[in-house]
């Protein structure tokens, strides 16, 4: 579940363009990302492991690869740093390393931390180490609930290397001085601006989280659309919550599936892969941890209570590219076998990567040409007319493959990244059988919503804007087509279980303010939805392993606030 952006090279002429202005260059020929290198700066990397292929990484941990050190922006394995950096990649480059380095560490996973940091070009040399231990020193940090003594952020001030302001409900630390004392508060104001994560990091919630939401007298007429199939999740709950059971151990830990909270109504089963013995031939293996026999057992005790165990297909590893018919003929005879071994429910689709992308001219997301995503349609449609009614079909796509298509859209565009909006016409397609879509709304950068402003990962007010975004439909970039809106049974919220998890963890108290807007036209923030969504579905999170790693948190506490919903 990971973010990854392709990068084009842009001529030294842009170079004194202010950074913010650079995240997204425009021009009437289209998009591209820049990077920004800092290749100039030496540092020491004495203490830094080398990079290892085969360990895990959590956000936040330093390595060094090719003379180079780099810091992990999120959770990541088998991703190089040389090969994955950049502000939507896996790993911040440092700087240079100034001939201390050491090859003989061995590589470590340390504490993880959510935000991800750009050092800015006139950082000297100790300002960066600085910042390096700022970040690992602070990596413990809790966001809980408590009363903020820090004094309140105001843009422009002379903020120093480690300070705490607060700011829009919350506590949050210096990182980089610089960026933190600028007056352009559009950008840097902590938790509100455009960038804020380039200058602060999260500490603390300044208010006491609360699950206890009175909900108002809704109507649930519109419920009567919710097919057979997806109402009888969870024992007939109708608001419901998906998790992600991952079969490797990221640093969260392992989880036994009998020990999955019984909050979860759906369980993900995290990730059929690839095989590489054929094209589009996707395999599951078992980790070693766990007893076959014991696991299928496990999953008919689940599905007897209610619980739809689906298996997911994808992830970041797991790059899938249906070229060829006859790599859509592999997928789905590879599929049927695992689903019917195992007795799955259905099938999830968490392509990453460079699995999907649209040809130059491929600009019509309802008659879509590339190969790639026409085969997938035909292989998502063969399976689940082989299936039948009862079989679920859910999807995973980050924001960059959604909502991004407002901005920006693959197939219309020079120089843009041509995966921008590549699963629209994959949910356009399946839309009639699409039991729910579970956008990731974190590791992503920030978004343009239909209100034509920047909303950025980690508040009320992202899932705010994305959410109203699938249910009121909006205009695909570079065409005069419009994405229709989803149902409002069809859509889940998609965020991290803890701050370990992924970029852009939003608090409980924040969750809830958005499920409070979107479902009640109340509390809202800075966007207004187009109206009240009584019947918006419930909540999707990376992952189950992380919800227990952090004491059953998202899960509890966001089932004791659905099940008071109507």
């Amino acid at each position: 579940m990971r973010k990854f952006l392709s990068t084009c090279f842009l001529s030294n002429s842009f170079l004194s363009i202010p950074f913010p202005a650079r995240s997204f260059l425009s021009t009437a020929a289209g998009i591209c990302l820049l990077v920004l290198s800092f290749e100039s700066h030496a540092i020491s990397c004495a203490g830094i492991p080398q990079w290892n292929s085969t360990a895990s990484y959590g956000g936040g941990s330093q390595v060094q690869e090719a003379g180079k050190a780099y810091k992990a922006n999120w959770w990541s394995q088998g991703k190089s740093p040389a090969n994955y950096s950049g502000q939507w990649q896996e790993w911040t480059l440092l700087g240079v390393c100034d001939g201390a380095s050491s090859s003989s560490i061995n590589s470590t996973v340390p504490s993880s931390s959510s935000r991800s940091s750009i050092v800015p070009a006139s950082s000297s040399l100790s300002s960066v180490r600085s910042s390096a231990s700022v970040l690992s020193s602070s990596s413990s940090s809790s966001v809980t609930g408590g009363n903020c003594t820090a004094p309140q952020y105001v843009a422009g001030t002379a903020y120093t290397l480690g300070q705490l302001v607060k700011n829009a409900g919350n506590e949050y630390r210096c990182t980089v001085a610089g960026w933190c004392s600028s007056s352009a508060d559009w950008a840097y104001a902590p938790g509100t601006g455009a960038h804020w994560q380039m200058a602060w990091e999260l500490v603390r919630s300044c208010a006491t989280a609360s699950s206890s939401v009175l909900p108002s007298s809704i109507s649930s007429s519109a419920r009567s659309s919710v097919s057979s199939t997806s109402s009888s999740v969870g024992n007939g709950r109708y608001r419901i919550i998906s998790g992600y059971w991952h079969n490797f151990n990221n640093g969260s830990g392992v989880i036994p599936l009998d020990q999955v909270s019984d909050a979860f109504d759906a369980i993900n089963i995290s990730f059929a892969e690839p095989t590489g013995r054929a094209p589009g031939e996707i395999g599951f293996v078992l980790d070693a941890a766990f007893d076959p026999v014991a696991f299928k057992a496990a999953i008919k005790a689940k599905q007897a209570a209610g619980k739809k165990i689906i298996i997911s297909i994808g992830g970041a590893n797991g790059q899938v590219q249906l070229s060829t018919a006859a790599a859509r003929a592999n997928f789905v005879n590879s599929m049927k076998a695992i689903i019917d071994e195992y007795g799955f429910d259905g099938l999830d689709i968490d392509f990453e990567g460079h699995s999907l992308f649209l040809n130059s001219g491929d600009n019509d997301f309802r008659n879509p040409t590339t190969p790639v995503v026409v085969n997938l349609i035909g292989a998502l449609k063969d399976l689940t007319s082989y299936y039948g009614d009862k079989f679920v079909l859910t999807m995973a796509p980050e924001t960059f493959f959604v909502q991004l298509g407002y901005s920006f859209y693959g197939g219309t565009c020079v120089s843009c990244d041509t995966r921008a909006g590549a699963y629209l016409p994959v949910i356009y397609a399946l839309r009639d059988q699409l039991d729910w879509l579970q956008v990731q709304n974190y590791n992503s950068g920030a978004i343009t919503g239909t209100d034509n402003k920047y909303h950025t990962m980690g508040g009320a007010d992202f899932h705010i804007a994305l959410v109203d975004m699938l249910l009121t439909g909006f205009k695909v970039a570079g065409t005069n087509l419009t994405f229709p809106a989803l149902r409002q049974d069809q859509v889940l919220i998609g965020l991290p279980a803890n701050v370990n998890a992924g970029g852009g963890f939003t608090s409980v108290a924040d969750v809830q303010t958005a499920m409070n807007c979107l479902i009640k036209a109340q509390g809202c923030t800075t966007y207004q939805p187009a109206q009240a969504w009584t019947n918006l579905r419930g909540l999707m999170t990376w992952s189950v392993n992380w919800d227990k790693f952090n004491n059953f948190e998202f899960s509890t506490r966001h089932r004791q606030y659905l099940d008071q919903l109507p």
